[in-house]
């Protein structure tokens, strides 16, 4: 019996061997490849690829084809599960992979048309341009790696078939990056709602002229129904990026010092694009390198050239212009036709097309999808919530040519300042600003956009009024009248996505951030007395104050101080009261001043808004610039509750609103203010697409972080308007600083790491230091990339 014991025994400890011994072999199988030789097809030469210690490729070919072919292979052995997610979010085919609960966020896709309008516009590319063949290059080389190699656990889990990319994949790509319009879905039917349902009164706090006559009078043909409608675009719109893991571009920092206000002599570029976070993160850092070539760069998904970049000679970075690209517009529908809209004086048909949405697990979803002459009806897709009046989307991406690939291919070349300009032009859609230094000398600013010319007294912060003529669009403004600079008097250029002034006079409506940060680091790089370095750029980077705190306390406090007399209760206000606006990860205040945030926006808004458009508000930038004016404003209607018999004074609300915040912080926390400390509450977490199943989020996620920084600080680690806890959904998707004195001493660093193949020692090398505010070098010159080179890739032509 005890041998039989010690043969089963024997027998399944061999095979629980042999299971981690093929587990092993199958996850060794999914890891990228750093060292050796491979052949490749299509090479005219050698490349050879060498890898430093964070897993960042210096690609050295002897021909820019071969560049982007080795380019695309080293990105896809990296990064192919995100480059398959972001091509069926921008195409909606999620759904095919993830089933049905997928299906409303590829209907909204769909109804955008960035999918069909990708499919035309790949069909009209001229694919000899210089451009057009390093996109094919690239393809090629990531169709090479996946026809190759195991493909990413990620595919095995969720059963992707293998499909090759091609151009219409990344046309489909760039219309999500110019998805940066999703704030329209939320600001403009909530504005709306407060202008035509509560009145100019209510609307006086978010500083918006009121018209009551001519061209932004009430839509008043909107029904509840179709309210319903808009909501729920609005709430699938910001539920698109959480349910796909893809993350969006949100704000940024950049700024530009001439080499008179820079230790070195030479200018100073500093940039950190605000982008949701993400495993793996948005940024894929490579080398190229080739006799007439070489760049820096930051690449996206299924992008060959460098949308950050620098060399020995230049380099830019880039922020949200934030410009209002996108018009929702209420269609007048012909009462003897619903399948006409009045459009230039006369009654025309609206077109259609049909969509096919493949579901895993479930039947196929038929889509019918109307359109106007101003572009896709929105909430025809909809239809268990459809309202009675068509909404159409105008969107300049839609109506212009955009070629942002030839923009991006030509500023990756641009070193001199009249080359990137002319790059800059190019950029249609999103509105980008290009900040720009070169080791000669010069800095520039321009904010690069089509911006359509609108009729007199629109404010396309509302929906628009087809009937009246205000969705109508003459033009665009040339880019000349763009808001720009180039070589300041002053000696610096700052952008933080705040209101621009156009010398021009040229209107650019926008959903702008806060101007406290913008006003913070224009504080700082306005001192005369500072010679600017590499250090102190980080400092300025990494800071984490601004002075909202101060606007929104300056009228809060003296009401709270009446309405506050418990002695217990007062002692929980000290905070706030020596606060200086600082969000380091131990400050107490900028815990309790959040939440305080919170409750106020709650007790004064709710009532009014109803849940659901309440709950969109907060995810807006209008309600930012809206908290310091209510504060300001003791007779706003706002501080009534409509759902209470008596009235309401602002001295009521903001004591129930300090009374519920105590009781949600004690709730979590306790009593005591030491464990409401700002990066106990606040923290950071690298989400992958499947860390959203538990408990599959143990495995792939990153994080939590505590986390120091806040809304629109210099350190823009973000969190959304609502209660504690805050888990931070976007900041610095890299930090760079490059002082053109010695731009190969250009430093950085990723938020998580350079691979997203789990188990990767790069998958999140980086994280640590990034929430700790470290920096790394981002080698340049040869002999600094053969110093730091850990592992070598050389790749063949094949027979």
């Amino acid at each position: 019996m005890k041998l039989v014991l010690k043969i089963v025994g024997g027998l399944i400890a061999l095979l629980l061997l042999a299971a981690l011994a093929l587990g092993g072999w199958y996850l060794y199988q999914k890891q990228p490849v750093r060292s050796g030789t491979l052949a490749i097809q299509k090479l005219g030469a050698p490349v050879q690829v060498q890898f430093d210690e964070r897993g960042v490729p210096h690609i050295r070919a002897e021909n820019q084809a071969d560049l982007y072919r080795a380019l695309g292979y080293v990105h896809a052995q990296h990064r192919l599960f995100q480059m398959e997610m972001v091509r069926r979010l921008a195409k909606g085919e999620l759904a095919d992979i993830l089933g049905p609960k997928l299906v409303e966020v590829d209907t909204l896709f769909r109804t955008l048309g960035i999918r069909a309008h990708a499919k035309a516009t790949a069909a009209k590319m001229d694919m000899t341009t210089p451009a057009n063949q390093a996109l094919l290059a690239y393809l090629d080389g990531i169709n090479q790696y996946q026809d190759t190699h195991r493909a990413p656990i990620e595919f095995d889990i969720l059963g992707i078939p293998h499909q090759p990319f091609t151009p219409e994949d990344t046309l489909a790509v760039s219309g999500y990056l110019a998805y940066s319009f999703a704030a329209a879905f939320r600001t403009e039917p909530a504005m709306t709602f407060i202008r035509d349902k509560l009145g100019a009164d209510y609307l006086r706090a978010f500083d918006i002229n009121w018209h009551p006559e001519g061209v932004v009078t009430p839509l008043a043909q909107l029904t509840s129904r179709d309210w319903n409608s808009l909501n729920r675009i609005a709430a699938i719109s910001q539920d698109a990026m959480d349910l796909a893991g893809v993350p969006l571009f949100e704000g940024s920092n950049a700024w530009a010092i001439s080499g008179k206000r820079t230790a070195s002599g030479k200018p100073l570029l500093a940039g950190d694009p605000h982008i949701g976070f993400s495993t793996p993160s948005v940024w894929y850092e490579a080398h190229l390198s080739a006799p007439d070539f070489e760049l820096y760069g930051h690449f996206q998904a299924l992008s060959p050239f460098a949308l950050l970049g620098h060399n020995m000679d230049f380099g830019w970075s880039l922020t949200m212009f934030q410009n209002d690209d996108m018009d929702l517009i209420a269609e007048k529908t012909n009462p003897a036709n619903p399948q006409q809209v009045w459009h230039n004086g006369q009654w025309v048909n609206l077109s259609t097309r049909s969509e096919t949405i493949s579901v895993k697990g479930a039947a196929p979803v038929q889509l019918a999808l109307r359109g106007s002459p101003h572009g896709p009806i929105i909430n025809d897709a909809f239809k268990d919530s459809l309202g009675d009046t068509p909404i159409a989307m105008w969107w300049t991406f839609l109506e212009t040519e955009n070629p942002a690939l030839q923009a991006f291919y030509e500023l990756n070349r641009a070193d001199t300042r009249d080359k990137a300009r002319e790059a800059a032009s190019k950029i249609h859609a999103p509105g980008l600003n290009v900040v720009w230094a070169n080791a000669k000398g010069d800095i520039g600013w321009w904010a690069s956009a089509k911006l359509p010319q609108r009729p007199l007294g629109v404010n396309p912060t509302f929906i628009l009024d087809a009937a009246k003529g205000e969705a109508e669009k003459p033009g665009f403004y040339a880019f000349v009248f763009n808001p720009q600079e180039e070589n300041p008097a002053r000696g610096y250029i700052m952008s933080a996505n705040h209101q621009p002034q156009p010398s021009s006079g040229v209107p650019v409506p926008g959903y702008y951030n806060l101007p406290d940060r913008a006003r913070r680091l224009d504080a700082v790089l306005s001192n005369p007395q500072t010679l600017w370095d590499t250090q102190a750029a980080q400092t300025l980077q990494l800071d984490t104050r601004n002075g909202y705190g101060h606007r929104v306390l300056q009228n809060l406090l003296p009401v709270m101080h009446a309405v506050v007399t418990d002695p217990n209760e007062k002692a929980f206000m000290e905070p706030l009261e020596k606060w200086d606006g600082n969000y380091s990860t131990d400050s107490i205040a900028a815990t309790l001043f959040s939440q305080m945030l919170y409750e106020l926006a709650k007790a004064a808004m709710e009532d009014e808004l109803g849940e659901v458009q309440f709950k969109n508000l907060l995810n807006t930038r209008a309600l930012d610039a809206a908290l310091p004016l209510l504060m300001a404003d003791p007779q706003s209607p706002w501080w009534d509750n409509k759902n209470t018999k008596a009235p309401e004074s602002h001295f009521e609300t903001v004591r129930i609103a300090w009374a519920n915040t105590l009781k949600h912080l004690q709730g979590l926390y306790g009593t005591s203010l030491l464990d409401w400390r700002w990066g106990v509450t606040h923290t950071v977490t690298h989400g992958h697409p499947l860390g959203r199943q538990k408990p599959l989020h143990l495995l792939f996620n990153v994080g939590p972080f505590p986390a120091p920084g806040g809304r629109e600080t210099p350190n823009n680690l973000s969190n959304p308007v609502g209660p504690a806890p805050w888990a931070v959904s976007y900041g610095p998707s890299t930090r760079r600083v490059i002082d053109f004195a010695d731009a190969s001493r250009a430093v950085g660093i990723n938020p998580v790491g350079q691979s997203g193949v789990l188990f990767d020692t790069h998958y999140a090398d980086q994280a640590q230091q990034y929430i700790a505010g470290a920096y790394v070098p981002q080698h340049l010159r040869e002999d600094d990339v053969r110093a730091h080179t850990k592992s070598s890739l050389r790749f063949q032509p094949a027979p």
